[in-house]
């Protein structure tokens, strides 16, 4: 008898772990219960679709790379009756910027990277100018960039490619809340939707993202996972800068070209950072009090920046140590959680997805080792130390 998967969450994880079950394994049968299949709310197509191996931890940066050659061979892998998909991959790279207070950790950073392949230059501020002549570097020492591997892209296309793939597949996708899960002893029997139906299963993924809590909880688990408010601002400038990358500023603001104008956003300060805030509630004060003045001292040329349109999604926020809470629970014996990416889910999505099939399939990692983001580390208060959140 085939084995039974059923995934809560069709983003780009559980899509993912969708597509890499399907295609690793045909007898395999995978539902994906998905709230809103239109994805309008979903962190998936919501964020800055962004990726980079600019990270402080060898994981991170070896599932970056590993993601990065999935979106460049895209539209092979993902190809559906001759149709391939486009997600306009642009590798414009990421640079970090540093003061002399955080020169010690971007250069720390950079020797690991570069020791795991990523094409990362160490830029000087006289470097800096010259090459991106558009920026104040008055208060800089050096800048981090990746001159190939990283960039940005479009995350519904992504998402939606995963989606189609999947169903070619076979996989069953069903549009539905979920509302309980059935567990005899430690094992999910079930997963009641919304809908009616009562899906049984052998082993249950939880990919519910921003709704990770409510489902972790109907299991009785608690997950140091919660929906962060995260407002994008893309704006307009008279000026036209060249070979402008993801630019992440000393200060945590970042920018990125989108066509002909631009993307920009940042993070709350933690004392204005609650769970579940509306997302139709964009933070506006955000952008006039910290975004724009950040962004016209470091690019003189946007002072004259103009707002064209504005719009909010969930990180799925780890508040434990800001990673993935990926693989079994240890009071759960057939649930698999890949929760918690704090806006890195679209990049380690790939690898991911192919993780999570080996450990449901074989039982453990037989590619790239992702263990050391599974629960123990949360379990016995062992958080990974990032360096380059953002």
């Amino acid at each position: 008898m085939s084995s039974q998967v059923v995934i809560v969450g069709g983003g780009v994880i559980g899509s993912s772990i969708a597509y890499f079950l399907r295609a690793s394994d045909p007898t395999v049968s995978v539902t994906v219960i998905e709230r809103d299949p239109s994805y309008a709310k979903s962190s998936s197509a919501l964020s800055a679709a962004s990726i980079r191996q600019q990270f402080s931890t060898p994981l991170s940066i070896q599932m970056s790379l590993y993601g990065i050659e999935f979106l460049r061979n895209i539209g092979e892998l993902l190809e559906v009756d001759g149709n391939k998909p486009e997600i306009d991959l642009h590798e414009g790279g990421y640079l970090f910027l540093a003061t002399p207070a955080g020169e010690g950790i971007l250069r720390e950073n950079h020797a690991l990277q570069k020791s795991l392949g990523a094409d990362i230059d160490l830029l000087s501020a006289e470097a800096l100018k010259a090459k991106f002549p558009w920026l104040n570097v008055d208060d800089l020492v050096a800048g981090a960039y990746g001159v190939s591997g990283e960039g940005w892209f479009d995350g519904y296309g992504l998402v939606q490619a995963l989606r189609k793939k999947a169903q070619a597949l076979g996989a069953r996708y069903v549009a539905s809340d979920v509302i309980g899960i059935e567990c005899d002893g430690r094992k999910v029997t079930h997963v009641l939707a919304s809908n009616g139906e009562r899906y049984a299963c052998d082993t249950l993924v939880n990919a519910a993202g921003a709704w990770t809590r409510t489902i972790s909880e109907m299991m009785g688990i608690n997950i140091p996972v919660y929906a962060r408010r995260r407002s994008i601002f893309n704006v307009s400038s008279p000026a036209r800068l060249t070979n402008a990358p993801l630019l992440i500023d000393p200060t945590g603001v970042y920018f990125r070209p989108e066509g002909k104008t631009y993307i920009t956003g940042t993070s709350p300060s933690a004392d204005n950072d609650p769970d579940d805030l509306p997302l139709d509630e964009v933070d506006h004060d955000l952008f006039d009090e910290v975004i724009w003045p950040t962004l016209a001292n470091r690019v003189p040329e946007f002072e004259a920046l103009r707002v064209e349109n504005c719009w909010s999604g969930y990180y799925e926020y780890n508040v434990f140590d800001h990673n993935a809470i990926i693989g079994y629970h240890p009071d759960i014996e057939n649930c698999v959680f890949a929760n918690g990416y704090s806006g890195h889910g679209l990049q380690q999505g790939p690898a991911t997805g192919r993780g999570v099939s080996e450990l449901i399939l074989a039982g453990k990692y037989t590619s790239l080792d992702l263990s050391s983001m599974s629960w123990g580390r949360v379990l016995e208060n062992r958080p990974i130390v990032e360096k380059n959140v953002v």
